[in-house]
């Protein structure tokens, strides 16, 4: 009996957190898994007997969708752009930091770390007075060496990259205190062998640096580009996907067609198509780490 208690208490103990996770987690996976194979609507929440089993049909209609391929290509478009520069910046601040004193640090921490937690909406509305077309401080600042006014809401090719610059500036703090506790954990007997040998700072930096921080690079590329890959805030709360479409994520398209539609069949077949994506990149880094390990 002793024996069956002790075999038994870990489970126990772990026990809560495996339930919510399968109440609020698999089981709503498996639920709209199901429901990507139907063409469940608005209509069919209120009735269930209008609710029919139509295969692949969503999935085939995903691909042959003109608004569909347009989102799957912003999407990595954001990923392509907004990825190197979100991790650039985090590492660069953090550089930054771990070179000034502890208190200055700590208060900059805390500046660029704010961002990260404020209210979406809060931040779309001062980041629309910046981005205003007729008295936003960007075109004031651009008007000051006599460039004219940019419509960075408006035009769809600037459009995505405006949001990229807010997500940049928005995400930057986690990354970067992740980034800071790599720097800090790196020993000081590295450098100051390095610099016995005469090592300049770009060859501390190369050398010592970023491979003792390897794994921490790692961590915050997977970690950043997965929610990339789910960019949705943004492009919600700034320009509902407009102009013309340029905008639209892949989470976007989903909420768009599940919950402003009420297509929830095709929505959450788009949604496992964003799975699949995302399952997909996230084994190509690992199968990369592990190979650039072995080299």
């Amino acid at each position: 009996m002793d024996k069956f208690k002790q075999n038994i208490a870990p489970y126990l103990f772990i026990a809560p957190a495996i339930i919510v996770l399968l109440l609020f987690a698999i089981l709503p996976i498996l639920i709209a898994f199901g429901i990507s194979f139907t063409d469940m609507n608005l209509l069919g929440l209120a009735d269930w007997a209008n609710i029919n089993f139509i295969g692949f049909d969503n999935f085939a209609r995903l691909f042959q969708d003109k608004a569909f391929i347009q989102a799957i290509g912003n999407t990595f478009y954001y990923v392509i752009i907004g990825v190197p520069l979100a991790v650039l910046a985090s590492f660069l601040v953090a550089l930054a930091l771990s070179y000034v004193s502890n208190w200055l640090s700590s208060v900059f921490r805390v500046v660029f770390y704010m961002p990260s937690i404020t209210n979406i909406v809060a931040i779309a509305v001062v980041w629309g007075f910046l981005y205003n077309k007729e008295y936003g401080l960007f075109n004031y600042m651009l008007s000051l060496i006599n460039v004219d006014a940019i419509s960075w809401l408006d035009n769809p090719a600037i459009a995505k990259l405006s949001l990229i610059m807010l997500a940049v500036w928005k995400s930057t703090g986690v990354s970067m205190l992740i980034f800071l506790a790599a720097l800090q954990s790196i020993p000081k007997s590295y450098y100051e062998a390095a610099d016995i040998d005469g090592a300049n700072g770009w060859q501390k930096l190369i050398n010592i640096t970023l491979p003792s921080m390897s794994f921490a690079t790692f961590f915050v590329i997977v970690t950043t580009l997965i929610g990339w890959l789910q960019f949705f805030e943004e492009p919600f709360v700034m320009t509902e996907g407009g102009p013309l479409g340029s905008t639209t994520s892949m989470a976007l398209f989903i909420y768009q067609e599940g919950f402003q539609y009420s297509e929830f069949g095709y929505g959450a077949a788009a949604s496992f198509v964003l799975f699949i994506i995302i399952i997909l990149v996230t084994v190509l880094q690992f199968k990369l780490r592990k190979s650039e390990d072995k080299s």
